[in-house]
């Protein structure tokens, strides 16, 4: 073989735990054979962007300019919203994209990152991607059980990942039960707190997440614009820490995470909180209408998981498999989320959509276990 050959065959080889990575797979808007579908897939907004939203999206600094790579002005419009110091919030690309530098910054070669069993499915890939190894805890009917979460904390544990409220399950934990496992978990790991549902939850219900961000120097509270503001494809997320720990993560995050359009459209998103809170009150209505159409169907072998997001995931334990009533939805024109690859195979994730959407769906899983029997 000559030299020239031997180059030839040579190539740059990843790393093995980035071999073990499998992507992450965003919900459909399409059906099998490419036809549209009414998208209830991705926990999108029903209602869409706010109008104030909107109208300074058309106003956005030109795009020959570079974009504030601090995002001043939107840290700053978030702690008045929220009471936090400026200083303790980070923006990015996404929450996605500040849990994995959280990752990063925290776990390598050797340690653990710790979530619970049907978890958000990121939490695998952010955890490979830095070379730590990802341990799964039980869950507790397909809910986070704090004593199971803190039972396999080991001492190379560098961070534990909790979504509150959970995706794709939309189970919660209160207030007490997160003071509870912060409490108990060792103060050289990092606890993750992925609240990308939180404006869903009710004011009264809050899980005390932010305040113990403030309070301690061991906790990330993660959120995002991407579900009651409506601003999935600006890809937007912020997160609140110690100054300790958002200067770790201001080491290594984009230089420029957030474009001029994104950062003025996120800017007004949030000085309207009126429609934050007409989106969670239509979620609430819709939900709980719709959760109560699948408890109606429990003779079927159907059962909604309490949600506290938006969304519900409806698992099949009777004749009728979730595969197909996804096959059967999608025939009808709606395309949900089935689960195969998170090991929930029983069960469909439904975004809460509109009213009328929400009755089809309900009908038409209705049709189907009737069909099964």
């Amino acid at each position: 073989m000559t030299d020239s050959q031997t180059i030839s065959n040579l190539a740059p080889q990843p790393k093995p735990w980035i071999e073990a990575i499998h992507a992450y797979v965003p919900g459909k808007s399409k059906s099998a054979d490419g036809k549209p579908l009414i998208k209830l897939s991705a926990n999108e907004n029903p209602l869409g962007t706010s109008q104030a939203a909107l109208d300074a999206r058309a106003q956005a600094v030109a795009p020959s300019l570079y974009p504030d790579p601090d995002s001043v002005a939107l840290r700053g419009a978030l702690g008045e919203l929220h009471g936090i110091d400026p200083v303790r919030i980070l923006c990015g690309t996404g929450s996605g994209e500040i849990l994995g530098i959280a990752a990063s910054a925290y776990a390598g070669p050797g340690d653990e990152i710790l979530y619970v069993r049907y978890g958000f499915s990121l939490y695998e890939i952010v955890a490979q991607r830095c070379g730590a190894t990802p341990v799964i805890a039980p869950d507790a009917d397909y809910g986070t059980d704090v004593d199971t979460l803190l039972s396999h904390v080991t001492e190379r544990t560098r961070v534990v990942f909790v979504a509150n409220p959970n995706n794709p399950t939309g189970s919660f934990l209160p207030r007490g039960e997160i003071a509870r496992l912060h409490a108990a978990l060792p103060a050289d790991v990092l606890l993750v707190i992925d609240q990308a549902y939180a404006e869903y939850v009710a004011p009264e219900d809050d899980d005390g997440a932010l305040a113990l961000a403030a309070a301690h120097n061991n906790v990330l509270v993660t959120r995002t614009f991407s579900k009651a503001y409506g601003l999935a494809g600006e890809r937007v997320g912020w997160a609140t820490a110690s100054t300790d720990v958002i200067g770790v993560l201001n080491r290594i995050r984009g230089p420029f995470p957030l474009n001029n359009t994104a950062q003025a459209t996120t800017l007004a998103a949030v000085k309207d909180q009126a429609f934050v809170e007409q989106s969670r009150l239509h979620n609430l209505a819709e939900r709980t209408r719709f959760a109560a159409k699948i408890a109606a169907m429990g003779n079927h072998g159907l059962r909604a998981i309490p949600s506290e997001a938006n969304f519900v995931l409806v698992l099949f334990e009777g004749a009728l498999t979730g595969e197909t009533a996804y096959n059967g939805l999608a025939d009808r024109g709606y395309i949900v989320r089935w689960l195969p690859g998170q090991g929930l195979p029983q069960a469909l994730r439904i975004t809460i959509g509109k009213p009328a959407d929400m009755d089809a769906i309900a009908t038409g899983l209705r049709e189907m276990a009737e069909a099964a029997k």
